[in-house]
């Protein structure tokens, strides 16, 4: 899609630090008499509470799945109009009616849950140590490069275009199998109706980003119960790489949006996908649709579980600004990003300390 393409310079090598070995935080949070945290675990408190609207949720908007592909043609191109302005306005959206069972829904959380409750030299098994290898399991973000540790132990296993899973605990890789599935098809739905939202033909980022072959990543994260939560994170302030990404949970807050320059509380319904935009949908859109800044707090009450499916390009695909939205009738458009092959992206944001939007800003072309 790309004439021009986006290099890593030498200074920009992936880094390969000696690995830190640290305890998980299920097990640091379960320690008997646990009343604070360590100061390896201890994040400034204005990095915390910057701009938090506190007790406040974020109106998000709601997307009615069953409209988008069994509606009337009317029905339908009002929900692919909600759709544009919801990645226009916010980054972020509630799908419901979505077809995917509750009680698929339930089993996912609960054999996550049971993988995060296996013993710790089990889970070991599974560690991984290259941001693709196909199963990765530890703790905060990247321990390698991170200085401060966030609360939270995390699964992450590629389920497409080939399907992985770890071998316990028993059942887990049935469920997941079936439950990728299941959500790849809204995904995939879903973004027909953004190409469409975008004055694209439907099927143009399945076909142009080659989707058959797309990247699909579950990401289970555990957010135990922490002592300190005003001093502590979950995880910090990023987006996405990809394109989709679409999250449930186990009815436990702590998502937090950056909108409006605030921070705010994000809850979701019942039985529902709470769906954000990725940094790819910002680069194929030319910035039209922004991938959008959101963090997990913590709280000393309650695990929280949630289970991202990320949602990208295939690994070979080079992303960059469609050529069709650089033309209009007032004359040709700037692209606003370099293009860069998804696998090199994907490495460079995993492999680094996660910060923001940094990754997209090495990609972003500058205004003269």
């Amino acid at each position: 899609m790309a004439t021009e393409t986006a290099s890593l310079l030498p200074s920009q090598a992936f880094p390969s630090p000696a690995p830190t070995k640290i305890t998980s935080i299920k097990t640091l949070a379960e320690s008997p008499g646990l009343t604070s945290i360590p100061a390896t675990h201890t994040f400034a408190p204005q990095h915390l509470l910057d701009q938090v609207i506190s007790d406040q949720e974020a109106s998000i908007p709601v997307i009615d799945y069953s409209l988008l592909i069994s509606g009337t043609s009317d029905q339908r191109s009002k929900i692919i109009h909600e759709l544009g302005r919801a990645c226009q306005d916010w980054g972020f959206f509630m799908v419901i009616n979505h077809g995917v069972p509750e009680s698929l829904l339930s089993s996912i959380i609960d054999g996550c849950k049971g993988f995060f409750d296996l013993p710790e030299e089990e889970k070991q098994e599974f560690k991984g140590n290259h941001v693709l290898d196909p199963i990765r399991s530890g703790t905060s973000f990247n321990a390698s490069v991170d200085k401060i540790f966030c609360w939270r132990d995390f699964l992450k296993v590629f389920v497409h275009p080939v399907f992985h899973s770890p071998t316990k605990p028993a059942g887990l890789s049935e469920i997941s199998l079936e439950y990728s599935k299941r959500v790849r098809e809204v995904a995939r739905e879903l973004l027909k109706g953004i190409s469409e939202s975008l004055g694209l033909e439907c099927n143009y980022i399945d076909k142009a980003l080659n989707l058959e072959q797309g990247k699909q990543i579950l990401i289970a994260n555990l957010y135990p119960p922490c002592p300190q939560p005003e001093l502590a994170m979950g995880i910090p302030p990023h987006s996405d790489h990809g394109l989709l990404t679409l999250l449930t949970q186990n009815g436990i807050g702590g998502l937090q949006i950056q909108r409006n320059e605030k921070w705010v509380n994000v809850g979701t319904l019942p039985n529902c996908f709470l769906v954000n935009t990725g940094d790819h949908l910002e680069i194929l859109s030319n910035g039209r649709y922004k991938s959008v800044l959101h963090r997990a707090m913590v709280n000393n009450k309650a695990t929280r579980i949630s289970i991202a499916m990320a949602h990208g390009p295939s690994l070979d695909s080079v992303v960059s600004p469609a050529p069709e939205l650089l033309v209009s009738s007032e004359g040709n458009a700037a692209a606003a990003f370099v293009g860069m092959k998804y696998k090199d992206y994907l490495e460079l944001q995993q492999s680094n300390k996660l910060d923001g939007k940094s990754c997209l800003d090495r990609v972003r072309i500058s205004a003269v």
